[in-house]
């Protein structure tokens, strides 16, 4: 019996023959989460909207497999510009206002195409 299960969204697909995440047992794992426009398909130019609509994925993720945030133990992003994080703190700080209660994070520097300016990729844990 295959412990591996695909997670697929209605609204958000890649190009390529993949799920936007997996879960084996009690851990997910995303594969790259971008900021396109879940309604129309678009990227937007700006970070700020990018960022918005990375979180929102986020939730939608996990909330596909009847969890939410609080099972994120660890987010990694990739900025086109590394050292611009004023709109992912906001949204970050929206998501995890608790200091006490925040998921690990790590920014990368990232070479990004198709107007990305940001992406992501995240690690959750479900009870079983």
């Amino acid at each position: 019996m295959n412990q591996r299960r695909s997670i697929y969204l209605e609204n958000f697909s890649h190009k390529n023959p993949i799920p936007v995440a997996s879960r084996i047992g009690p851990f997910l794992f995303s594969g790259a989460l971008t900021g396109r426009d879940l309604r129309t398909r678009d990227m937007p130019e700006s970070l700020e909207e990018q960022c918005a609509n990375i979180f929102t994925l986020v939730r939608l993720v996990l909330e596909a497999e009847g969890g939410s945030t609080d099972q994120i133990g660890k987010i990694t992003f990739h900025l086109a510009d590394y050292r611009d994080r004023a709109a992912l703190n906001r949204e970050w700080l929206d998501m995890f206002p608790d200091p006490a209660a925040m998921p690990a994070r790590q920014v990368l520097a990232a070479s990004l195409d198709g107007g990305a300016l940001i992406h992501a990729d995240l690690v959750a844990v479900f009870s079983t």
